[in-house]
Order: structure tokens, then C-alpha cells, then sequence
């Protein structure tokens, strides 16, 4: 059932609802967004997110190649741009406190490919789109399973 009971934001000159599902991968898609990486960036995310762009952060998570974002944004924010700043920051921050982990895959000052993907969420889509965020985990848990079981290998805890 939809919830229609969705609350417009308001600033000095506008009122608005836009949101939307941010998609950033990693270089050559590798699977470095683990562990404390993994945490470090959903920590510089929020901040960076709600601190410098004075976004709402709704919902947010990793698999070990790419992160979603669903966020709310004001109107003024021109999105590229905020992109932009949210790669080059996570990235810098990033390879400069996990240099050592990152080393192998990243020899370049780049920690993301130069694409992502953006589009628009609304109230008939942002339930299937935090549910869809939400089961990230559980997906990337699944493709493991089955790509053992191609393989012949069994997966404890499977």
C-alpha cells in the first residue's frame, strides 16, 4: 500500500520533494567496499551528504563494488556537481586512510569509474527503491552462493 502521508520540504523561495537513487562503482568494479572501508565510506556519506549539501540521507548500502544512495536534495543543488564533490572526496578520504588495502587495486588517484547513475524517486517508487537499497546485502550474499555452486565449491553458513 502506498503511503501518501509524504511531507513537503520547504526553503526560503521553494517548496519541494525531489529525491533520488545514486549508484557509484568502483573502478574495474573492484570489490574493495568491505569491512571498514565499507563503514568509513557510509560514515563520510552521511556527512558529507547532510553537512555539506544539506541533503536527507534516507536510505544507504554497500555491496563490495558499488554503493546506493537514496537521498532528498533541495532544488538549488545542481546534482553533477554534488556527484562530483561526493566522488572526489570519498575517494581522497578513502585511499588516503586505507592506502595499504586499496594499494593493490588502485595505483591511479581514482578510487570510483568515471560513470555513475542518478534518477529521480517518488512516491510512487521510493518503496521499491529503499527496499531494493536495503536488500543489497542479501543479493551480493545469494550471487556468492550461486557462483560456488557453478563451481562446484560449497559456501559455509549458505
Amino acid at each position: 500500500m502506498m503511503d501518501n502521508s509524504r511531507t513537503y520540504k520547504t526553503n526560503r523561495h521553494s517548496c519541494y520533494d525531489l529525491e533520488y537513487h545514486l549508484v557509484v562503482v568502483t573502478g574495474y568494479r573492484h570489490p574493495v567496499l568491505v569491512g571498514d572501508i565499507e563503514t568509513r565510506l557510509k560514515e563520510i556519506t552521511k556527512r558529507l551528504l547532510t553537512e555539506n549539501w544539506g541533503c536527507e540521507l534516507e536510505a544507504m548500502e554497500c555491496d563490495r563494488d558499488h554503493i546506493h544512495v537514496l537521498f532528498s536534495a533541495p532544488p538549488q543543488i545542481c546534482l553533477a556537481r554534488l556527484v562530483d564533490n561526493y566522488k572526489t572526496v570519498t575517494s581522497r578520504l578513502l585511499r588516503k586512510e586505507f592506502s595499504e588495502q586499496l594499494r593493490p587495486y588502485y595505483w591511479k588517484n581514482a578510487l570510483w569509474s568515471k560513470s555513475y547513475f542518478i534518477g529521480g524517486v517518488n512516491e510512487r517508487t521510493h518503496d521499491l527503491v529503499e527496499q531494493y537499497i536495503h536488500d543489497q546485502k542479501s543479493k551480493a550474499r545469494f550471487r556468492t552462493v550461486q557462483k560456488a555452486k557453478r563451481n562446484g565449491n560449497t559456501v559455509h553458513g549458505a
